[in-house]
């Protein structure tokens, strides 16, 4: 069993072709077939449906390639912790971010990669929490950008910044006359959510009594599509404080303070337990910290260098 046999069966799994997967891994398709041939009849599996078009995993294939991205993943790590600290920040860097903090993030940090360290060849993808977890656990991405605390006990975790919450009325709505909106009213207006779809608040899932913390208050998706169907249908949507600069000065105008408390959330950084790249994580952490409001950093990061 060789690193380059399962960093085929790992482009098969992504690509879903022989053909396809032997044009990313730079060797013709018979050669690639081989080898993963050969690996299956070391391991005595069979870890592709080869009738299927595309090819399908089968689910002892899907272990082995499971375990594969780890072990590839680890071999990297280890090929990044024997360089020098003298050495130019190189190499791949794969960051998932949440949909509520790509539009604020990943133009600034692809811009901060280009301009201080080009040869970092990043890639960001935009997915929801769950997914980001379980990608990080798989070794299928670097870092994860998510809400903080996730207090899952193969990861670890670096707070980035806090950020409040806001509200946005519709310019039509009898609210939108009102200098601040109190969160316990929430309950008792339209409010906008993306979740698996755009529906309203659903305030069955509060119970009497019981605080409304951002995570009901807010379910996340894009602040831009919330405040055109607050505006075509009445109500409103919550916004992040890290998106307001993101709005034209019409819509400004129709944001409102949540007080008495106000809603916030932190930002964090998170990655798995055995990440080695300390270098890496630190130029994602200063490279954030140029991109929030000093306002938001206060009481977050207390270090201008991070230890693993």
């Amino acid at each position: 069993m060789t690193l380059q046999q399962l960093e085929y069966i790992i482009a098969v799994e992504q690509h879903g072709y022989f053909v396809a997967a032997a044009d990313a891994c730079g060797v013709t398709q018979s050669t690639l077939s081989l080898m993963i041939k050969k690996l299956e009849e070391e391991l005595d599996v069979k870890i592709f449906n080869r009738d299927t078009h595309p090819v399908t995993v089968t689910e002892m294939g899907q272990k082995v390639i499971d375990e594969a991205k780890q072990a590839v993943y680890h071999t990297k790590q280890l090929l990044e912790m024997t360089r020098t600290a003298k050495e130019q920040a190189s190499g791949d860097l794969s960051i998932a971010m949440t949909t509520t903090v790509a539009p604020v993030l990943m133009p600034g940090l692809f811009r901060y990669m280009r301009t201080k360290h080009s040869a970092i060849r990043l890639r960001v993808e935009e997915m929801i929490t769950t997914t980001i977890i379980d990608k990080l656990k798989k070794a299928e991405v670097d870092m994860g950008i998510i809400t903080y605390p996730v207090n899952d006990p193969d990861l670890l975790e670096v707070p980035l910044y806090h950020e409040r919450f806001f509200a946005y009325v519709s310019p039509d709505d009898p609210w939108a006359e009102l200098d601040s909106i109190e969160r316990k009213h929430l309950l008792d207006h339209r409010v906008w959510t993306m979740k698996d779809g755009v529906r309203l608040f659903d305030r069955s899932r509060v119970r009497s009594g019981e605080e409304i913390t951002y995570d009901k208050l807010y379910e996340g998706g894009r602040v831009g599509i919330l405040i055109q169907i607050a505006n075509e249908n009445g109500g409103l949507t919550v916004v992040p404080g890290s998106h307001l600069h993101l709005l034209p000065e019409p819509l400004k105008r129709c944001i409102k303070p949540i007080v008495n408390p106000e809603p916030e959330r932190v930002i964090g950084l998170a990655f798995r337990k055995d990440y080695v790249h300390e270098r890496m994580m630190n130029i994602v952490v200063k490279a954030i910290k140029t991109m929030v409001p000093a306002e938001m950093i206060d009481g977050m990061i207390r270090t201008d260098y991070l230890r693993l």
